[in-house]
């Protein structure tokens, strides 16, 4: 590589502070590797995280929940728009979320750079779920790497892969002197004293209650011998059993009156203490229970420090203590262990034997030349294996494969002041003169309550706060709501009609379902609880929406019957009316398609479900199909455009079309999707969110990656500049559900994979350019419907 050219080498790894082996193993390698480089190496890590909080420090740029499936999407975006080199994935089935790890695969199919995968685990007994893991990932990798020879034949024999694909490359161990244990017993009080240790965090699979077993034979033998414990229990252990273990292995000491020969250490410590234990043991052990382990990186710190070694006969340690480097005993024989402990303690050729063997052979798998090995790998410009090529996607699919963009609240705080969300801007100033509207406000709410809920930033909890806090001053004493606000924050008098009202239920419920925390139910409980008498006091939109506040009002307190009871009223309404404005090639409840017409199926799928209503359901599908079969050309959305709209028997309006609408209609595809278990409805949804990006009828994107803002309308000259409150949310709730719909999908199946056909649906349009007239393109969806149709 030239001089001055960094290698940019992202590591998708658990990561200090988080305690455990690979975190440490990730954190050496770095180290080793940025040493190697001299300067030529830019490392980012993207840290696997549990349940935890922890606090991360640099090279640690993102953090991947282990169990939220979106995250993974997530990541992988921020890999591609990072510019890397390289991928370097430590993998471990345990690390991922998903059964066997299968998450992972969501990250790994969808980056750009090659990957090259440490393995750390390698099962030769795998169950179909671990089977078809693993596959995914070699097949995802151009190298793949494992520590061990054992590992290259199971990778080759069980899961398929070439031999060119893999490298064979050791755990890295510290590069320590060839020291005398007793210079190094004084720091832990053991001078005079034989000492045995064990380290690692504790779980049952290390097998320490068979060595405290050996040491009941031991001790008569070798009357000051101390054996050491050293490690804090598994996270995932104490989270599960707490110190179950470590307390049955402190009393098994008090039951064997082995308190002066067993010492326990319940903490995680930091490289230097560690190499001082080290340094200061004659025996180093590892009693474990399970052979189908293929790498230990304690085992290989032990036999790197020259150690004298005993221990159970796991792959990994049948590799490094071969040819006289250590001593193999049966598992959970403890007579064994005793027999072989008392043997080397007492035999000071085959100690020093043992322990010169050790050290010779570590001596090649030091971290500064393991660190060398992983450099030349990473530089090399062509990697002589290629990854398989993948099917190219079909035309159904091709719209699918657009990569989403990561949330942001960029341009929507910059529309927010202390008061509230504006209306409306002027490109992305924000336009005071039109002041806020509740309508705005709701929607702003509904989102950031979904937000937080998937992302839990605090600049989200905030917006939510400020949002509702508009909303529920919006909120009169009967249960009525105001709507638009002056920018002098006084109400605008005589206002017209809108659909704030249902808005509002919609918001209350959302945060009812999704709460931030448990204090927020009652708040907005008793806000809801309010206002749910006058549902049925609105037009059609309004009761659709009030049913989707209700539908998640019921999530959180499903046995409220006077919420069921509204919502059946509201539902019934809304099947009334398409009942009654029905007609051959015209499903749907009013004369007219309108603005946000996917809001009303969306309604009476949630309705359904939660009422277990057949008749709803039915209503649902058929005008979702119709609404479908009149924006869905078979290959891209086009919108009803808001210049003349759809009236029945009359020509189609194109333009403008807006972004609520794609919103909608991603919405109410998901709630399809939910109420019939039909995938191809999320590939369509997909397909509809994508109107976003491009896959429109002019092919423009409405979505404005440099300002993080959504343009109000696709023109039919173009797009309308101006970015206001009802795009930009429309674009954050659509994105948000698409976002979550991968949780929903089966293992290894993404979005896009379910080819959704022409046929499916009930004549698709064909997009025409038929203006009818305009009106300005600031003006709120709902108050143009009201101008016109109401």
């Amino acid at each position: 590589m030239p001089k001055g050219i960094s290698q940019k080498v992202v590591f998708i790894s658990s990561y200090p502070p988080r305690k455990c082996g690979i975190a440490t193993f990730t954190s050496d390698l770095i180290r080793s590797v940025g040493a190697a480089s001299k300067g030529g190496f830019e490392p980012l890590v993207v840290a696997m995280r549990a349940d935890d909080e922890l606090k991360y420090a640099e090279p640690v740029k993102f953090e991947v929940r282990q169990n939220v499936k979106k995250d993974y999407i997530c990541a992988a975006d921020y890999i591609n728009f990072s510019h890397v080199d390289l991928v370097s994935v430590q993998h471990e089935f345990g690390l991922f979320g998903g059964e066997a790890g299968q998450y992972l695969s969501l990250l790994l199919n969808r980056l750009k750079a090659p990957i090259i995968t440490t393995l750390h685990t390698v099962l030769d007994e795998p169950n179909e779920a671990y089977r078809k893991s693993m596959v995914e990932v070699c097949e995802a990798s151009m190298r793949v790497i494992t520590m061990n020879e054992r590992g290259v034949g199971m990778l080759r024999d069980i899961y398929g892969v070439s031999d060119e694909k893999i490298d064979l490359i050791a755990h890295g161990i510290p590069d320590l002197p060839f020291v005398d244990s007793n210079y190094y017993k004084h720091k832990f009080g053991l001078e005079g004293r034989r000492t045995i240790l064990t380290f690692g965090l504790l779980n049952k699979n290390k097998g320490i209650e068979y060595m405290l077993e050996a040491m009941r034979e031991i001790v008569p033998a070798e009357p000051l011998v101390m054996y050491i414990v050293l490690g804090m229990t598994h996270p995932a252990v104490l989270k599960q059993d707490g110190e179950s273990y470590r307390f049955s292995l402190q009393q098994m000491v008090k039951d064997f009156g082995l308190e002066d020969h067993v010492l326990f250490h319940n903490r995680f410590v930091d490289d230097e203490e560690l190499h001082n234990f080290l340094c200061a043991a004659d025996v180093y052990v590892t009693p474990y229970l399970s052979r189908e382990q293929l790498t230990s990186g304690t085992l290989s710190f032990a036999v790197g420090t020259g150690k004298a070694v005993v221990s159970t006969p796991y792959w990994a340690a049948e590799e490094l203590l071969a040819n006289g480097r250590g001593k193999l005993v049966a598992f959970g024989d403890c007579t064994q262990m005793a027999e072989a402990i008392v043997g080397i303690l007492g035999d000071d050729g085959l100690y020093y034997s043992l322990r010169r063997r050790a050290y010779d052979y570590g001596r090649s798998r030091t971290w500064p030349k393991i660190g060398q090995v992983y450099w030349k790998l990473f530089r090399a410009r062509r990697l002589p294996v290629q990854v398989a090529a993948k099917a190219p996607l079909s035309p159904a699919e091709t719209l699918s494969s657009i990569e989403v963009p990561e949330p942001s609240l960029v341009h929507l705080k910059k529309l927010t002041d202390e008061t509230g969300l504006f209306q409306h801007a002027k490109f992305t100033i924000p336009n005071r003169r039109d002041g806020y509207c509740t309508d705005d406000n709701a929607r702003a709410a509904i989102a950031m309550a979904n937000y937080y809920a998937q992302y839990r930033e605090p600049e989200a909890l905030q917006l939510l706060d400020r949002y509702l806090s508009f909303v529920m001053y919006s909120q009169q004493p009967d249960g009525s709501i105001r709507n638009f606000m002056h920018s002098d924050r006084t109400w605008q008098k005589d206002e017209p009609a809108s659909d704030a009202f249902g808005r509002v239920l919609w918001a209350f419920g959302t945060v009812m379902a999704k709460p931030p925390s448990p204090s927020y139910l009652s708040v907005i409980k008793d806000c809801f609880d309010r206002s749910v008498g006058r549902v049925l006091k609105q037009h059609i939109r309004g009761m659709a929406y009030s049913i989707l506040g209700m539908a998640d009002y019921l999530r959180q307190f499903p046995g409220a019957s006077d919420i069921k009871r509204q919502m059946e009223l509201a539902a019934d309404e809304l099947v009334g009316k398409y009942g009654r404005q029905r007609h051959p090639g015209w499903q749907w409840f009013e004369h007219v398609l309108t603005y946000d017409n996917a809001v009303l199926p969306h309604a009476l799928f949630d309705a359904g479900m939660t009422l277990e209503n057949d008749r709803y359901l039915d209503v649902a599908r058929q005008s979702s199909d119709f609404l479908l079969a009149n924006t869905f050309t078979g290959e891209h959305f086009s919108f009803v455009g808001c210049n003349g709209w759809y009236p029945r028997g009359r020509t189609r309006a194109n333009f403008d079309q807006q972004p609520i609408e794609a919103a909608g209609t991603v919405l109410m595809l998901r709630a399809a999707h939910d109420a019939t278990g039909d995938k191809k409805l999320l590939t369509l949804q997909r397909k509809a969110f994508d109107w976003f990006l491009g896959a429109n009828d002019l092919h423009i994107p409405l979505y404005d990656f440099r300002t993080k803002g959504c343009c109000d309308a696709l023109m039919a000259g173009g797009v309308n500049i101006n970015q206001g409150a009802e795009s930009i949310l429309s674009f954050i709730q659509g994105l948000l559900s698409i976002v979550e719909s991968y949780s929903i999908l089966d293992r290894g199946e993404e979005v896009g994979n379910v080819p959704f056909e022409q046929g499916d649906l009930v004549e698709p349009v064909t997009p025409g350019t038929t203006r009818i007239e305009e009106l300005p393109a600031d003006r709120t969806t709902d108050e143009k419907q009201v101008e016109e149709f109401a």
